[in-house]
Parts: structure tokens; sequence; C-alpha cells
């Protein structure tokens, strides 16, 4: 399997650190890929008690990105980024692999 190392931004990581505290919870973004949304494919975040078995993980600033086999072949290379803008703040994958995203970013095809 591919093992193309996974970029958590330190803003990103900064901002789970935030959330993961306030929930009481360990500094672990979970990352994975679903199929739905507008193009094909959709992320989906969560808080993760504990990697598990077979994850690949990537650390920054003391805070774990996790994420299955299945999706990181989907996301191999990808740089998780936490952007605030006029329009709002929210988690961005940039992925080097989509070959084609919607307006909303939270959705990609391959």
């Amino acid at each position: 399997m591919d093992r193309t190392p996974l970029t958590l931004s330190p803003s990103a990581a900064q901002r789970v650190a935030t959330i993961a505290a306030k929930q009481g919870k360990p500094a672990i973004l979970r990352l994975s890929v679903e199929g739905g949304g507008c193009s094909g494919f959709q992320y989906k975040f969560g808080l993760a008690d504990a990697p598990e078995g077979d994850d690949l993980v990537v650390e920054t600033d003391g805070v774990r990105l996790v994420v299955d086999p299945m999706s990181h072949e989907f996301i191999a290379g990808c740089v998780v980024d936490y952007v605030e803008s006029l329009g709002g703040a929210a988690f961005r994958v940039e992925n080097p692999n989509a070959a084609a995203s919607c307006g909303c970013g939270s959705s990609f095809a391959v």
C-alpha cells in the first residue's frame, strides 16, 4: 500500500487541540473519505479516542491526524488545513489526487 504521508498544518492542529480540549477528548482528528457529495466522494472529519491498528498516523504540534487505509488511497499526499475567511471557518483538504472538486470544498472526484 502507498504510505505517502499526509500533512496536518499548524493552524489545523491548533484548532483540533482547541475543539478536543472543550470536549474533554484526546487531540486526535480522524479524516475519512465516503461516497457521496457533489462530486462523488466527500471528506468526513471527527475526533477519535485513539488510532486503530492499521491507521496512518501523522502528528503536528502534539495533535494527531489518523486516516484508515481505504481512505488513504484517495488522499495520499494531501494537506489538511484550517482556514478562516469572511465566508466562515472550516477544515480544508488540499488533495493532489482530486481531478475535480465542488464549490463547497468538501467533496471531490478522482
